[in-house]
């Protein structure tokens, strides 16, 4: 059968659907290369914001009305459950994001309309199958969340913290060395929660206390590997330890997602973040302290239940101190069944967009200062392939996640190293020369 698998919504939704693909084609199913050769597509659906809920469910019912087999899966069928065949007219099979690996015998039983849901609790399946061409690859290491921010709807769509065992990580990540992958980046809600919640190494050991650094030397010892990075973490989790690892072992990429939401200790305790600014600033300078040139990327809130003039003009000095190399921005928007959902959404949707572009415009200016202190600097970067902007330059990035296009030298290939000469800095990318 001829499938295709649409992605909705973060980088676990796109390593889960790549898992997917791979665990089809093993089945022996062709992916088509277009909806109008399918006979059958996934939609991997998400749930975190409102409008991205509603994409993977309208797409789901115009593929439905065409006649197409349509199965759903993600974040979104956790929360919707069998309202899920109500919204979609001619859903054939919805799975809910634990038990992706029984999409291939779904299809192979072909018994619908069928949901599959996880209890939150269950170890997952289909985690370790890839579908991989290129130099890089996402390895999940974490799924689920137990922080329980108010207004996140991932601990009820995702479940319980599960940290999948050290010796299944590192046997994936030596496999996808072994076909070639040069840079590996793990995967977690939390990632520097990895294996505080279930155990994920079965002996203790001298060298390293916490779970996470100790997987990170551990990867770092794999021959052929070149880098590493993970995405996202959380304050709590930037300890010396870490630190330590990133020191010791070059491999470790020199950039961090650390989301921060709010720089208002009142609206950071009313999200119940569990750090307050001074905390996360401290991350920050533990990590900047290190390497000056320590890429800090971050989202944010704007327009939390609640949040003044005054909250909203924290975030913005936070954000000034702590020199984010990046920004994502988001406007609130309440999720069914979060504690937040309860509270009234009482900051106007003008005012959201207007805290939205002022912090949009702060970056700019911020990014633009961070990329102009690398002017003259040497950086390593992978590169990537053509840029899509300028088809006379390549583009790839560097230990800290920075783009940066360049001409390309003859012969070069996707997933080479370059050494490459800064000349020039924008807000969100670097251009450069090889040398």
């Amino acid at each position: 059968m001829k499938f295709l698998v649409k992605t909705y919504g973060c980088q676990m939704n796109v390593r889960d659907s790549e898992a997917v693909v791979a665990l089809m084609k093993a089945a022996g199913h062709e992916q088509a290369a277009t909806e109008e050769d399918a006979e059958l597509v996934l939609v991997n659906s998400c749930t975190v914001r409102d409008m991205a809920e509603r994409k993977a469910i309208g797409k789901s019912g115009n593929l439905a009305s065409d006649g197409k087999i349509v199965g759903l899966m993600g974040c979104a069928v956790k929360r919707l459950g069998e309202d899920a065949f109500r919204k979609v007219k001619g859903l054939s099979f919805a799975v809910s994001p634990r038990r992706i690996g029984l999409v291939p015998k779904i299809v192979a039983d072909g018994v619908y309309p069928r949901l599959e849901l996880d209890d939150g609790d269950e170890i997952p399946t289909g985690l370790d199958a890839h579908d991989v061409s290129g130099f890089k690859a996402f390895v999940t290491i974490l799924v689920g969340c137990d922080n329980r921010c108010s207004y996140c709807i991932v601990p009820d769509v995702r479940g319980h913290e599960y940290s999948r065992p050290a010796a299944e990580v590192l046997a994936e990540a030596r496999a996808l060395v072994a076909r070639g992958v040069k840079e590996i980046c793990f995967l977690g809600q939390s990632v520097l929660r990895y294996g505080r919640r279930t155990p994920a190494w079965p002996d203790a050991d001298a060298a390293w206390t916490e779970p996470f650094p100790r997987l990170l030397a551990a990867l770092c010892e794999i021959e052929g590997l070149e880098r590493v990075r993970f995405t996202s973490a959380h304050p709590k989790g930037c300890t010396d330890e870490l630190v330590r690892a990133c020191r010791r072992f070059p491999q470790v990429c020199r950039h961090i997602h650390l989301p921060v939401q709010s720089g208002s200790d009142r609206v950071l305790a009313e999200m119940g973040r569990r750090y307050t600014r001074a905390e996360y600033l401290a991350a920050v300078k533990k990590l900047r302290d290190f390497d000056p040139e320590f890429a800090v990327t971050t989202d944010v809130i704007v327009g939390y239940p609640g949040e003044t003039e005054a909250d909203f003009e924290a975030t913005r000095s936070l954000m000034e101190e702590a020199q984010f190399d990046n920004a994502f921005v988001f406007k609130y928007s309440p999720r069914p069944g979060t504690r937040s959902a309860a509270l009234p959404d009482d900051v106007p949707v003008a005012e959201k967009e207007r805290r939205d572009q002022v912090l949009l415009a702060d970056q700019e200016a911020r990014g633009l200062k961070r990329n102009q202190m690398l002017v003259g600097t040497v950086r390593e970067v992978f590169a990537e392939g053509p840029s899509p902007r300028n088809a006379a330059r390549w583009s790839g990035r560097d230990s800290g996640n920075r783009i940066v296009a360049f001409p390309p030298p003859p012969g070069i290939r996707a997933g080479d190293s370059v050494s490459v000469r800064i000349v020039e800095a924008h807000p969100q990318i670097l251009v450069g020369e090889a040398v």
